[in-house]
């Protein structure tokens, strides 16, 4: 038993691993993906719109279940759901079949929330922290290490290979988890029934909402199909917090979010969540460019996957700082620390990436900023809530990446929709805006994290002193 327990944390790390190598599986795959299955690039895009869609209705729900007995049973069905959709758009003979597959691997993005909440439960307390921040930012992590491999794969050979990659990885995985997560039901955890209305109208509401934003720059903004997805978004999400406000046992409880350093995790979530975003999304295009654009650097599929390695190195090396800095520098301080990092590498990036170092170095920094900040955000929340609130509250810090995420795409879109040159590509102007507006969204957050802490230790100040 101790050696399945020392087993554990190397176990749910490699388990968060393989579903950030899946989630790889993306924006370097859109050009081969619409010229293959002879779709436009637009309509290509759809195998992110979908799969984002699924997670962003999955990870809640999965996190309130990773509070529950069943985790072991949890983790493995959701791997093996991943598998079967790896598989079948491995297989797949056409573009709509290719989307099943797509949205079936849309759970990759509740993984995380429920490592988290096995680590939590089987993990020695010492050592519970440490193992938090781990597995949060596995997910950047892996996406250093998953597009290099997607881009050798695809380079080599065809998408095809690469999603059996995925599959295989997805498979040892599984295999691993089976036989070190502790089986059985979990004695400690409540039983208590599954708040199936509110998981509907969140699934409705977030659907709309991330629908409405991904398809805002193809349907138009002011087209009345994205207006009435905004205003149904807004009436269901609207009837959702009140739902979840006046049940006992909601799938997400909305009361801890009036615990400032929760507050603060989720905030940072959203708009740190859009701003890496578009930094990541615009600096593959840029690698991919060709030069006659006058900013690619015409980088073929094979090595453009490498542009995003120093994210790897950066949040893994991150990780292992803030293990040393954590007994010595408050979780609420880390924050501001890695987004000013973030903040540093998008104003990099946006004064200069005409050459492959720049974008390099772009990567390093916001990899280190990513694992600073990603780091503390879930062990802020861990160690503000109940251990039964665990699960749902990290996945709704999960949701609120995603959703940043998703505006980012919007935001990245709408402009270099606007800013095409006549060969279909985006203009230099084009690019230099969506860089601009993501590092402008990082500074953003940044004062807004150096503001509250500052005033937080105002506050302590002036409480400390004699009255």
């Amino acid at each position: 038993m101790t050696k399945r327990r020392s087993d554990l944390m190397p176990t749910l790390v490699y388990a968060a691993l393989s579903t950030a190598i899946v989630s790889s599986l993306g924006m370097l795959l859109v050009p081969s993906i619409s010229r293959e299955m002879d779709v436009s690039v637009s309509t290509a895009q759809w195998m992110l719109t979908v799969n984002l869609l699924v997670g962003a209705v999955a990870t809640p729900i999965m996190g309130r279940l990773s509070d529950g007995p069943h985790k072991k049973r949890l983790l493995m069905s959701a791997l093996s759901i991943i598998l079967i959709g790896s598989i079948i758009a491995a297989v797949s003979p056409n573009f709509t079949v290719f989307l099943v597959g797509r949205a079936l691997q849309g759970l990759t993005y509740g993984v995380v929330p429920v490592t988290i909440a096995l680590a939590r439960r089987y993990v020695r307390s010492d050592k519970v922290q440490f193992s938090i921040s781990s597995l949060s930012v596995t997910v950047s992590t892996g996406i250093g290490i998953g597009y290099p491999l997607t881009g050798i794969i695809a380079g080599l050979f065809d998408f095809r290979f690469a999603f059996w990659f995925a599959a295989l990885f997805v498979v040892t995985a599984i295999a691993v988890v089976f036989r070190v997560v502790p089986a059985g039901p979990d004695k400690r955890a409540p039983r208590v029934p599954f708040d199936y209305t509110g998981a509907v109208l969140l699934g409705l509401g977030l659907g709309a909402l991330l629908l409405g934003i991904g398809e805002g720059p193809n349907w138009g903004w002011g087209s009345l199909w994205t207006n009435g997805a905004f205003m149904f978004a807004a009436a269901v999400l609207t009837a959702w917090v009140r739902t979840e406000l006046r049940t006992p046992h909601p799938l997400v409880n909305l009361q801890v979010l009036r615990n400032g350093q929760v507050l603060l995790a989720n905030g940072t979530a959203v708009g740190l969540g859009a701003a890496m975003y578009i930094g990541l999304s615009i600096s593959s295009l840029v690698a991919q460019a060709p030069t006659s654009t006058g900013y690619g650097i015409a980088m073929p599929i094979f090595w453009a996957g490498f542009v995003m390695f120093p994210l790897s190195v950066g949040s893994f090396g991150a990780n292992r700082l803030v293990r040393r800095l954590a007994r010595r520098i408050r979780l609420a301080t880390l924050l501001p620390i890695g987004a000013g990092m973030i903040t540093a590498a998008g104003i990099l990036l946006w004064f200069a990436h005409a050459e492959l170092w720049e974008i390099l170095i772009g990567m390093l920094v916001f990899g280190l900023g990513t694992g600073s900040s990603y780091a503390a955000m879930p062990a802020l929340i861990a160690r503000s809530v109940a251990a039964n609130e665990l699960g749902s509250s990290v996945s709704f810090n999960q949701v609120l990446r995603t959703v940043g995420s998703s505006f980012g795409t919007a935001a990245s879109g709408a402009v270099l929709a606007a800013n095409m040159a006549p060969d279909l590509h985006p203009t230099g102007a084009g690019i230099n805006a969506t860089f601009a507006i993501g590092a402008i969204l990082c500074l953003t957050v940044f004062i807004s994290l150096l503001t509250h802490l500052l005033m937080t230790h105002i506050r302590r100040q002036s409480q400390a002193l004699p009255h």
